[in-house]
């Protein structure tokens, strides 16, 4: 039995938590709210996970020295926009060389760090690994087969965590790529917001393969110049992810950019959406990296045209659209025909 402190009591968060109760750990989840944290002690259910009952020896709490001294891994499971300031709270209670887990998905704006970037600059001396991959938490909760790959610097460490999250329904494989899986969990959120904007237009499924295709064209085009292999942006925390969140009616990312297509405005959109559409907070970050790195990404220029400069879906799509005629991959020529 391990020790598990899960920093971030949202939806993946929770999930997590039951899962790794499930494979028999000790788990304390922290919510930044007292509030939050009385409500599932009290409870047992998470209000974003209807019919999930929380077991009884799950520790809930909002004090963060409960929740992070002494554990033997922690999980950080908060919005990318909060892990900065999550990380510092942390630090007073993690040691040289603890295990740190990072599940949460973005770039940020500021810095253009990835999230294990930003947690190893405020958590100087601990271990960041990652775990990414098509899995959504309503499902999770609910114990339905799911696929991850967990990255980190040192083989032993992606192993371990490996073993502390794996289970009949939850598979993990491992990699050396921290910096794809980031790259690839990061970016599908803004092609998610993409494929969202196309069902809110009302476009059919032509527009959101092409979407999805194009979409990983751009992010493995820029996660391979940013230093990422090719082999896992055709994996599970690249192309597994992406179908999934361009598709799946659990995706926030894709539940926004229908409401976007349909006329409302991003602000109406997050509103009725209700939690964190991370693809909103991802999008300038992406958009600034292809302009540092060279990198033609057309889809996230567009959703950055949409989202903030006030072009309309429909003018984005028929952009898109519209473009300079190419070949598809820009690496095939043709050879010379034969005549006989």
């Amino acid at each position: 039995m391990t020790e598990i402190g899960i920093i971030g009591a949202g939806t993946w968060g929770t999930a997590l938590a039951l899962l790794l109760h499930n494979n028999g750990h000790k788990v304390t989840l922290w919510s930044a709210f007292e509030e939050d944290a009385a409500n599932l002690r009290d409870t047992r259910q998470h209000p974003h996970l209807p019919g999930i009952t929380l077991p009884g020896d799950l520790v809930f709490t909002a004090s963060m020295e409960e929740a992070a001294e002494g554990k033997t891994l922690l999980v950080l499971s908060v919005p990318s926009i909060y892990v900065r300031s999550t990380a510092r709270r942390m630090a007073p209670y993690v040691t040289r060389g603890q295990l740190i887990v990072n599940v949460a998905k973005g770039i940020e704006e500021s810095t253009l760090f990835t999230l294990s970037q930003v947690i190893e600059e405020e958590l100087a001396g601990a271990r960041v690994a990652v775990l990414s991959g098509p899995s959504h938490a309503e499902e999770v909760s609910r114990g339905i087969p799911t696929t991850c790959v967990a990255g980190a610097g040192r083989e032993e460490e992606a192993r371990k965590v490996q073993s502390i999250f794996m289970s009949p329904v939850f598979r993990v494989y491992t990699s050396p790529d921290v910096l794809g899986i980031e790259l690839g969990g990061s970016l599908k959120n803004v092609i998610a917001l993409a494929a969202g904007i196309a069902d809110g237009l009302g476009y059919g499924d032509n527009t959101k393969a092409a979407l999805i295709t194009r979409g990983i064209h751009e992010i493995c085009r820029l996660g391979m110049k940013m230093g990422g292999a090719f082999e896992t942006f055709s994996g599970l925390s690249g192309m597994g992810d992406l179908i999934v969140t361009c598709a799946s009616v659990h995706s926030r990312n894709r539940r926004a950019g229908i409401l976007i297509g349909q006329g409302y405005s991003v602000k109406e959109a997050m509103d009725e959406v209700n939690m964190v559409v991370e693809g909103v907070h991802s999008a300038r970050a992406a958009w600034k990296l292809a302009e540092k790195y060279q990198v033609e990404m057309p889809i996230v220029e567009q959703v950055n045209q949409v989202l903030f400069a006030g072009k309309s879906p429909k003018e984005a799509v028929t952009e898109l659209m519209m473009r300079d005629r190419t070949s598809e991959t820009g690496t095939l020529s043709w050879k010379e025909s034969s005549l006989f």
